[in-house]
Formats: C-alpha cells, structure tokens, sequence
C-alpha cells in the first residue's frame, strides 16, 4: 500500500475575492518561447549550435516575437549560440531575444557581453523565493533573499545604461519557486525590484511568476495569479507573466486558468519538453484557443511539420496520444464513434457548415496540417460506420445503408485474426467479396433485343450469356428493364426464386469515362437468405447486371457457409 501518510498537502491561498472563474478567454497572451533554455536543458543529448539555430528560425516562422535564446553565463555552447544569432544575422526586427541569468554579479556582467548587437533584448534575472529552498538550500531569511534580487537589480539597471545598450531593453524578474512562497513576501519582493526599475506605461517591465514546481491544483495557482494581479501596484506598468511546470499533469490547465486570472503572457516549450515532466505545453494551449475560435497568434497550420523539426533537434518522441499532435489523437478505433464522424462529416458536407461540428473531432484535421488518412482505423472493435467511412473516403464507394453490417461482419472476421487492417485491406477484402464475386455464376453479355409498352408498361426483352460452373448458358428474358429482365431469366435457369430487395448506384469517379457503381441486395425466396452484390463498370446497365451476379454469387456462398456451420442442412435447391 502506498505509504501516503509521509506527505502532506501544500499549504492553499485563501482568496475568496477570486474573479477568475467567471471569466473565458478571449484572445491569445503574448507567447515566449524557451524551448532553447528550458527545454534544451532537460534534453538527454542537449542541441548543439546548428540545431539551436534551426529550432530557432522554425520558432521564428511559427510567429514567437518573444524566444529565450539561452542562459549565456551559464556555458560556452550557450554563449556561442546567442552569438551566432549576431553574427549571422539570424535575428528579424521584429522579435525580442530573452536571455537569463540567476542574480550572481559575474553572470550578470557575462550575459552582458552576449547580448551585445542585439536590438531588442527582454534581460530576464531570477533567484529562488521559495520558503522550502530558503530553509533547506539558502539557510536564508526573508530579508536576504530579498536582497540578493535587489542587488542583481540594481546592477543590471546600471549596466544597462553604462553600455549605453542602444535597442529596446526590457527589465524581466522571475520570482523562482512562486508557489512554494509566502505570497507576502512574494509581493514585497517583486514591488522592490519595480522600484528600482521604475518602469512606466510606455516601457513595462515583466514580472514573471512560475509554478517552478507545480505543488497545487490549477485552481490555487489561478488564485495566487489574480492575489498578485490585484495586490501589485502600478498595475499598467508591467506585464504580468507566467512559467507553469507540469509536475501535477496540469500544466496546460493551470496556463489557460493563470490566463484567466490575469496573466498576459506564457513562457512555455512546444510539446511541453522541459524538466521532470516538463513546461506548459505552449502548442496544445494555442490550439485549445484554436478550438474555441480565437486566434492563436501564431502559425501554426503545419503541425506535422513542427513535429519533424522538434523531434529530429531534440531526439524526443511526441507519444501517440499527446493532443492534437499524436499520430493517434484523430483516430477512432470503437464503431459508434467511427459511425458519429462519418455522419458529421456528411452533415457538414450537405449543409455546407462554415462552423466545424462534427462528434469526436474537437476541430477539422486538416485545418492543422493533419490528412483524413488515419481518422479511422479498423479493428475487431471497429463497427459498420467505420468500415463504410473508410470506403467512402478512400475509394468513392458509398455503400447503401442496408449494406453496412454485411460488410462490417466481414472485415470484423478478418480483423479477429490479423488486428487492426489498414484501409487498403478493407479494399481488398471488399473487391474480393463483392466485385470480384465471379463463381460459381459467372456474368458473360447481355444484349437488349426489344423494348416495348404492353398496357402501359415498359416491357424489355434480353439476351442473357452466362456461365453456370463453367458450362455456358444463353437465355432470353422479358422485364420492365434490363435488370429485372436478366434476373427472371436467372430464376428460371437456376430454378429459383428470387427478389431484388433493394438497388442503388451512383458514379465512382468524374469525368466522361467515369465508372458506374451498382448495388444489387438480393433475396433467396425459399432459404429467406439475403445478399448485396457489387457491379461496377463504364456502362450503367452492365453495372446493374454484374450487381445482380455478384448478389447470386454472394447467396450460393453464404450457402455454403450454412451447410457447413449445421449439419444435417437441406440439400434442397438453393442459391
């Protein structure tokens, strides 16, 4: 039994003047990107220079206009990066360049060097003010914890203005561990280094709260966002930030709550890599938005393509069912809900929906660069719907409704024994078993000799070639038209009675030399047997004819099938 008892709650902020929730997102926060410090560092095999820059400029066509480029004092690949960005021209006007560094003088003085040439920089200082790391790793008070951000502060004031930094400087702190703090002091701390900043409405600086750690539920961390966005002062004079982790599986959550209760901007990594079990994931939250029809602020129509790029620079897989991105997450597997997208999506088609409503599929594949390809897969589990979606979709077949459990009974016989099939085994089972449904009465021609009207009805003579277990028959009927005509022709060759049930047919392809496709549901009077059979063919009437066969065809088959199943069946004539 898990020895629950060792650990104990984390302590919860009272805050009952919450407004949060009843707020909803209404547009997208500004994204920061520090998928190459964050993210980079939690990498097994961290990225080297060429492939920083090359996650670099994919951030960049992804629209980030705020990237964490690295913690320059922290290493010589680091250094080198920011540099390379420089010296290679790499950095567009139009985005902010971040980089980090703990409240240590000499690191401070280092990133200063690294930044030189870059237009606009957001300078971004933390230490931790966590009570659990100031007991047990600092051995600190409050008042010297507070002083080591001061005193960074100050001096990062002052360099920037002894190096006469000539772009945009953007003054950030990072209140590190802001959850595992006395909220107080987390207030006290971050009031004094804006005072020392003294930002104004026309050049905000950041202030930046992250759930370093993620110790509560997404609720409290939203409690403590809104206690900060209501008790800082000077509220139009920074931008309030977050830096959620995912220790609690929440991340995501606790980001779109934060946002709710104040935060206006996200730093987070695409895919949520980061350390443990990662940063908020910035890609599934943008496309949470997406999905409630707000613009994401970023490009990110192309997902298949942000995913080679992000796994081949970080040699992390994205798992199957992460959201939105996994191979999976747009598969249905269970009958009824592969039966609920294909009647959504025809619902879609034949209203000619602008607004994306269809059960299963929070939002339309292809809108994020996905294809319909593997919406469906089929296995043992998968029902008629399904089998007919794929069909449909893959190859133009849109089989009548009747016919959708015949066939879903045999793709299920098949999936029992080999698991899922893919759509081009359902193909090939369906041509085996309908069109290619050729013995033991094999179709051969058929000729119209006469039509006429007899009391008012169309009347409509045939000349009927077939083989019966390879012995060729020729034969004549009369119907109302070629189909009934060749059928009482069969009846009185086979000596049965039969009934066509039901018929369907529409066209497979486009064009003059599109093919025919008929459906021909057939009865077997004396065995109550029923049967489709599947014609196709660039005639319509020779559609029809090669349906009517493949349904005799299909009947003597499942014949035989019963005789084997029960002994002691009737050996009387039937198909």
């Amino acid at each position: 039994m898990l020895n629950y008892q060792r650990y104990k709650a984390a302590p919860v902020l009272s805050f009952p003047e919450r407004t949060w929730p009843d707020r909803t997102i209404e547009h997208a926060p500004v994204w920061c990107s520090v998928d190459l410090r964050d993210g980079n560092q939690a990498l097994v095999t961290p990225m080297n220079v060429e492939e920083k820059i090359e996650f670099f400029l994919m951030l960049v066509k992804l629209g980030f206009k705020e990237i964490e480029v690295g913690f320059p004092a922290a290493s010589q690949v680091e250094y080198d990066f920011v540099r390379q960005l420089v010296t290679r021209r790499l950095i567009p006007d139009d985005v902010y360049i971040q980089v980090i560094t703990q409240c240590r003088e000499e690191q401070i003085r280092k990133t200063f060097d690294a930044i030189t040439g870059i237009d606009k920089v957001i300078f971004n200082i933390y230490n931790s003010i966590s009570t659990l790391q100031r007991d047990v790793v600092f051995h600190k008070d409050q008042g010297a914890v507070k002083h080591i951000a001061l005193r960074a502060a100050r001096q990062v004031q002052a360099l920037r203005w002894e190096e006469e930094f000539p772009g945009e400087f953007v003054f950030e702190y990072t209140a590190e561990s802001f959850t595992g703090a006395d909220m107080k002091f987390a207030l006290d701390v971050c009031e004094s280094v804006k005072e020392i900043w003294q930002p104004s409405e026309h050049n905000r600086m950041i202030i930046n709260l992250p759930a370093t750690v993620e110790q509560h539920t997404p609720n409290v961390y939203a409690d403590m966002v809104e206690w900060m966005h209501t008790h800082l002062s000077d509220r139009d004079k920074f931008t309030l930030s977050i830096h959620p982790h995912n220790d609690r599986g929440t991340g995501v959550a606790a980001t779109e709550l934060a946002l709710l209760a104040g935060a206006e901007r996200v730093e987070g990594t695409l895919f949520g890599n980061g350390e443990r079990t990662g940063n908020a994931d910035i890609l599934t939250t943008a496309y949470n938005m997406f999905a409630q029809g707000i613009n994401p602020g970023l490009d990110l129509e192309n997902e298949p393509e942000i995913q080679e790029v992000y796994e081949r620079c970080t040699k992390m897989p994205v798992p199957d069912r992460y959201p939105y991105a996994g191979k999976l997450v747009f598969t249905a597997f269970s009958g009824s809900h592969q039966d609920a997208i294909n009647k959504g999506i025809h619902m879609m088609q034949k209203e000619n929906k602008e607004t994306w409503e269809v059960p299963y599929l929070p939002i339309d594949p292809a809108d994020i660069g996905r294809t319909y390809e593997p919406i469906v897969r089929i296995n043992s589990q998968s029902g008629k719907g399904g089998v007919a979606f794929v069909l449909e979709s893959f190859y133009g077949y849109r089989l009548p409704k009747a016919m959708h459990r015949e066939f879903a009974d045999i793709i299920q016989r098949i999936s029992e024994t080999r698991g899922e099939i893919q759509p081009a085994e359902v193909y090939e089972a369906f041509v085996e078993n309908y069109i290619e449904a050729k013995e033991p009465i094999r179709f051969d021609s058929i000729g119209i000799i006469d039509t006429a009207f007899d009391h008012g009805e169309r009347q409509t003579l045939v000349d009927l070639s077939f083989l019966d277990h390879g012995k060729t028959v020729k034969t004549r009927g009369l119907g109302t038209g070629p189909l009934d005509a060749a059928q009482l022709a069969l009846e009185e060759e086979l000596h049965v009675q039969m009934r066509i049930m039901d018929y369907s047919e529409h066209s497979l392809t486009s064009g003059s030399s599109a093919d025919a496709v008929a459906y021909v549901q057939l009865l077997d009077q004396e065995s109550g047997r029923i049967a489709f059979g599947v014609g196709r063919s660039s005639n319509t009437m020779k559609a029809s004819i090669r349906g009517l066969f493949s349904a005799v065809n299909r009947l003597y088959f499942l014949g035989k099938q019963e005789k084997k199943e029960v002994k002691g069946a009737s050996d009387g004539k039937t198909l």
